[in-house]
């Protein structure tokens, strides 16, 4: 059931630009998805969506007025920042069903090329294909990037988890369509599912797809169940369908952290599994500098490496100081581009090692041990 609301602003802008997705603002049309995964953390009550989660979807209908006055450079006193606009939102699939008949998301994207505004689209729905004229002209003007989620590639499984959405092979399909069309494509392997799709075995198939489609990077992620709403549905759901393996599940997810995250290690099991077969498939873990360094500034440039080093660094076993360095970093006035060794190395946190790594990254646009481990 869709229900029509008024909205105050369209526009979501974040501090800084976030390193999984090179963007500093989303834009969410709809409240609610009606794709009803069945992990969606969106249930959370925290979003405050209301309704039947996965069936009742809000639907924001003066959300273009406001982005057209939102994105009007001539209303806004400091520029946009650098990276990519997200046209979706944390509980909600801009490409859901309702989109078939209310087109909002395609005028967004008309009034992003107006605007001359880069876009990154993350969807599980092959409806993107609809827009792939107007994506292909912001491309060509600004940049687009174009990225589908999965929790695995097994089309069975996915019915079950993912009941709303196209199969996993035909998303692929649709990737490698926009791969055709000169677009760079991202899988976002968030989350996979303990006990269900976080095996050696099927994370290496998802990888095997990915690579085999085109992808150019691959972001992994596990599954926060939140406690109350989320936490309730999935148990109901796990219980009817992996009965034998709920005492597991339930141990894993024992400590009802507000954030959602599982009590045991066992649970990165999956990312070690992750990180063997990223690097098999030489796969990249984050979305490469090359597909953004032209959208963000340098300043902006070394704060995301170190950013994506901090994941990469732990990943791979190493120390990883680099995201308390970029937290420094990110609080200077001076530019980062013009500090020298003995400038940074005197602030709390950045090491020698650390300072070269910014250095390399200022004067080339990025440095030999991030191109390493990505």
């Amino acid at each position: 059931m869709i229900n029509e609301i008024t909205a105050k602003s369209i526009l979501r802008k974040q501090k800084r630009i976030d390193s999984w997705f090179i963007s500093s603002y989303a834009i969410n049309l709809y409240r609610g998805c009606s794709h009803n995964c069945v992990y969606c953390d969106g249930r959370d009550e925290r979003y405050q969506v209301e309704g039947d989660f996965g069936r009742d979807v809000s639907i924001k209908t003066n959300a273009l007025e406001l982005l057209d006055r939102e994105l009007d450079p001539a209303r806004k006193r400091k520029p946009f920042q650098g990276g990519f606009m997200m046209v979706c939102g944390g509980v909600s699939d801009s490409y859901q069903h309702f989109e078939r008949e209310y087109r909002m998301t395609r005028k967004t994207l008309e009034l992003l090329l107006k605007y001359g505004h880069p876009v990154h689209m993350l969807t599980k729905s092959t409806l993107i294909e609809r827009d792939l004229n107007v994506l292909s002209e912001i491309r060509r003007e600004r940049g687009a990037v174009v990225s589908f989620s999965f929790s695995s590639v097994d089309d069975k499984i996915s019915r079950l988890l993912e009941p709303g959405v196209p199969a996993p092979s035909e998303r692929l399909d649709t990737i490698r369509r926009f791969k055709d069309a000169g677009f760079d494509c991202g899988m976002y392997l968030m989350p996979v599912v303990p006990f269900i799709t976080d095996s050696a075995e099927m994370i290496e198939e998802t990888v095997a797809a990915a690579k085999e489609a085109g992808v150019d990077f691959v972001i992994f992620s596990g599954m926060t169940l939140k406690p109350g709403r989320q936490k309730d549905y999935f148990i109901t759901f796990f219980k009817e369908h992996f009965p034998q393996q709920l005492p597991d599940l339930q141990k894993l997810y024992s400590n009802n952290s507000p954030w959602g995250a599982p009590s045991s290690n066992d649970a990165y099991e999956a990312e070690g599994f992750f990180s063997a077969v990223a690097l098999k498939y030489r796969m990249p873990k984050r979305m490469p500098s090359a597909i953004w360094a032209e959208l963000v500034s340098r300043n902006e440039q070394i704060l995301l490496i170190l950013d994506q080093l901090e994941y990469l660094a732990r990943l791979a076993g190493h120390n990883s100081p680099y995201g308390k360095a970029a937290w420094t970093l990110s609080s200077q006035e001076s530019p980062i581009e013009s500090m020298s060794i003995e400038e940074l190395t005197s602030l709390r946190g950045i090491g020698v090692f650390t300072a070269k790594l910014i250095r390399e990254i200022a004067e080339t646009g990025t440095c030999g041990y991030y191109d390493k481990l990505l």
